[in-house]
């Protein structure tokens, strides 16, 4: 089995495709995960509803346009252009819009490795979560997490005031949002 030789570093560093490799590694952004809640269900039911009126003036539309004998090129462009299904589909899209409006959004960015690793440092866990395998503090390292990780601007004492006061489970969702985005890797291995 024969071995080519390494190329010397300064080689390496001067091959233009290298260069452009490395251009792009740095020019990688942080990884990014939002987090979003609803808390008027009725705008989730118009937007179902609205959504169901669209496929039903969407079906009548179809049979019409075989009635009319509307050929194939021409019969999403008709059915379309119906005023029912004009309707519903404007009935649909402010729907959509009211309820991007009522949904309210969180952001995490990761940090980079140094700020976790200190920010891990800054919350040890205690002896009793040390012992029971925790990484960090269970107390006061979420609140941090998610301050330090919010695109949003989000302070520690928001952070906890909304943890302290929020039901569970939208605590522990904004919590693994901010954690997640931290955790998971981005890299395809074996893409071939």
């Amino acid at each position: 089995m024969t071995t080519s030789p390494e190329p010397p570093p300064e080689a390496v560093t001067r091959d233009p495709h290298w260069a452009a490799k490395m251009a792009r590694l740095r020019a990688r952004r942080l990884p990014e995960r939002t987090v979003a809640w609803v808390d008027d269900q009725a705008l989730k039911r118009e937007v179902g509803d609205a959504a169901m009126v669209l496929a039903k003036a969407r079906a009548e539309a179809e049979r019409l346009a075989g009635e009319h004998g509307v050929g194939a090129e021409r019969r999403e462009a008709w059915i379309a252009g119906q005023p029912e299904v004009l309707a519903a589909d404007a009935r649909l899209a402010k729907a959509n819009a009211a309820l991007e409006e009522g949904t309210l959004t969180l952001t995490f960015r990761a940090l980079p490795r140094p700020v976790w690793e200190a920010l891990l440092r800054e919350h040890p866990p205690t002896e009793d979560g040390a012992d029971q395998g925790h990484e960090y503090n269970v107390e006061t390292f979420p609140a941090a997490l998610i301050s330090a990780s919010s695109v949003d601007g989000m302070s520690v004492e928001e952070a906890q005031e909304l943890l302290d006061s929020w039901a569970d489970a939208d605590a522990k969702s904004m919590f693994t949002a901010a954690l997640i985005v931290n955790q998971t890797g981005r890299a395809d291995l074996g893409k071939g």
